[in-house]
């Protein structure tokens, strides 16, 4: 249940990118997407910030696009090949409904967690931000990576539950259930968009 959002709350979206966004999920994507849209056009109009995040490995291990696509090659060489592939299929681009506008923030992390080794925590404190809501695919992973980065670092976090998504129901399910009410409060869309309206 969610009982307020902070005056200066930023949307995080996490890893909504074609190559992520794509095959069987938990719940159907475009519902997702959807909803993740519809959060961001309300963060503009109430003119609070909006981060895009989306994973590349650029020069470090890919552990992360490994777990997305299980054949991934463990050889250095064959790990370059595939991800030269990848980014020419269009695997890292961010989809239509939640594509980067003039004044969002845009992040590219190189595993599950959007704080590490990334600007983000400096630019939201520049920002005087307190609070975030986040969204996105994988729930399990970048979802929860970068929700217990946001926890250390003291900001108050509420999850978009009808904006998150995972490959497996059951990891998905087990972070809704056991670990995100540990790390912040749980709302639908409506919900966060109501209260943006309140604060």
């Amino acid at each position: 249940m969610m009982t307020a959002i902070d005056k200066q709350t930023a949307l995080v979206l996490i890893d909504l990118q074609k190559g992520i966004a794509s095959g069987d999920k938990a719940h159907p994507v475009p519902g997702i997407l959807a909803n993740a849209s519809r959060l961001k056009a309300a963060f503009r109009q109430t003119q609070l910030p909006v981060v895009i995040v989306h994973v590349e490995p650029i020069g470090a291990p890919a552990s992360l696009v490994r777990s997305e696509k299980g054949n991934f090659p463990k050889d250095a060489a064959g790990q370059q090949q595939a991800l030269q592939k990848m980014r020419a299929d269009g695997f890292f681009d961010i989809v239509d409904p939640v594509k980067p506008e003039p004044g969002d923030l845009q992040i590219t992390k190189e595993n599950w967690d959007a704080f590490y080794n990334t600007p983000l925590h400096d630019e939201l404190q520049k920002l005087s931000v307190t609070g975030i809501v986040l969204a996105g695919i994988s729930t399990s992973i970048g979802v929860e990576g970068t929700a217990r980065s946001a926890n250390q670092r003291g900001y108050n976090v509420t999850f978009a539950t009808d904006a998150m998504t995972d490959t497996v129901a059951a990891a998905h399910e087990n972070s809704l259930t056991y670990i995100f009410p540990r790390i912040g409060e749980l709302a639908t869309t409506d919900e966060i968009i109501t209260k943006l309206g309140g604060r």
